[in-house]
């Protein structure tokens, strides 16, 4: 995965070629083909393993305590610039790349599943409505520096993350966040 790092740091990924990594890690073009097939597959797979790593759940005894270590933890990641360049490579693949739309969608459902346990705790503590969805909670919380990283290309910071997660938490405890009732097809 070295060779596809520096592949990716030097030429970016439109300039990333089978060729050039088989070259920088030393085998053979047809050894990489027949593993990965190609150049989006071996970003996934270094997208996954770089992400896979979970996300500590946080238990400060309180709700907003909570979700502002959840928030600052991924703001974290995302300041990481390798982290940050492969991510921004899945994501930028993801509008048209089906491997790299899954990958990006399994990453995002595992850190929401993660995080509905703080969301939950809170439920248990009557710090949040009985009521309220965890993982629109989480989905909510990152939007933000999601909004800002992807959407207006400001940079984000951890001033960010715990703005985020102090305005998540106003919302949640005001019942802004209910699970939705599923109504049947017709």
């Amino acid at each position: 995965m070295g060779a596809l790092v520096e592949e990716l740091s030097e030429h970016g990924y439109s300039g990333t070629s089978m060729e050039r990594i088989a070259t920088r890690a030393g085998v053979a073009k047809t050894t990489l083909y027949r593993r990965w097939g190609g150049v989006d597959q071996i970003v996934v797979e270094l997208f996954t393993d770089a992400t896979a790593t979970a996300i500590p759940v946080p238990d400060t005894g309180s709700f907003e305590g909570d979700l502002r270590e959840l928030t600052r933890s991924a703001v974290g990641l995302l300041l990481d610039p390798l982290a940050r360049a492969i991510f921004d490579i899945v994501v930028g693949e993801a509008v048209h790349n089906p491997v790299a739309r899954t990958a990006l969608t399994q990453f995002f459902d595992r850190r929401v599943r993660g995080g509905a346990i703080v969301v939950e705790r809170a439920v248990q503590r009557g710090e949040v409505p009985a009521d309220t969805d965890p993982a629109e909670v989480i989905r909510q919380a990152g939007a933000p520096y999601f909004a800002r990283i992807y959407v207006t290309g400001d940079p984000i910071s951890l001033q960010d993350a715990d703005r985020a997660a102090s305005v998540t938490a106003l919302a949640a405890r005001e019942g802004l966040f209910p699970l939705q009732a599923t109504s049947p097809a017709g």
